[in-house]
């Protein structure tokens, strides 16, 4: 699979690199965040993170002024598994080196499947932040180098993400909420509990 970059004009269609942040400080604190080396972990909200003034100006500027969530997914991965999507962009920045698999909402067939050949491949480079947009097709980071995992810091609006608190449908969209503001698409093969797999074709492995 050709790996782009998301500097590239082919990931204007799913979302943009953010510039005018000052992250070092966010950069700084996910040094001390865990980074498993068989797994991946995802914490919606980290206090420590969401305490640095960077927070507030990502709430301003980049959610227009609504309450926001800072956490992180840290890990090893190689393969797609699944693809979610949100009601609202999601911000990555990215500690060290990631590529994200990613597609297109727009080509969900009308039952909910979804074909992986149309995924695609994009570095995000250590130190970047981009904006992905609430139509992109995403899930968790794959791996660069093998050695180092990925740590990936992750923006969204508050309570995205966490356990429901509401009972929710057997049909159409409904079968894919699987937490608040979370719809999600999954592969047979990755075996997610609970999950709608609905993810046709290879279950891609970079």
């Amino acid at each position: 699979m050709q790996i782009q970059k998301v500097t590239d004009a082919s990931f204007r269609a799913y979302g943009k690199v953010l510039e005018g942040y000052d992250f070092s400080r966010l950069l700084k604190e996910m040094e001390h965040t865990p980074l498993p080396s068989d797994d991946v972990i995802y914490v919606p909200s980290v206090e420590e993170l969401e305490a640095l003034p960077v927070a507030e100006e990502l709430k301003n500027r980049a959610f227009g002024g609504l309450p926001i969530e800072i956490g992180y997914c840290n890990g090893n991965n190689k393969k797609l598994n699944a693809l979610e999507y949100h009601r609202s962009s999601e911000i990555n920045v990215a500690v060290s080196d990631a590529i994200l698999l990613i597609g297109k909402q727009q080509d969900v067939e009308p039952d909910y499947t979804y074909d992986t050949s149309k995924v695609e491949a994009f570095l995000v480079p250590a130190g970047t932040a981009i904006e992905v947009y609430a139509t992109t097709l995403h899930y968790a980071p794959c791996t660069v180098d093998d050695n180092e995992g990925f740590r990936v810091v992750v923006v969204l609006p508050k309570d995205t993400n966490t356990e429901l608190t509401f009972p929710v449908g057997k049909e159409g969209e409904d079968r894919l909420i699987t937490a608040k503001n979370k719809w999600l698409i999954a592969h047979e093969d990755a075996k997610i509990e609970g999950a709608f797999n609905g993810l046709k074709g290879e279950n891609i492995t970079l």
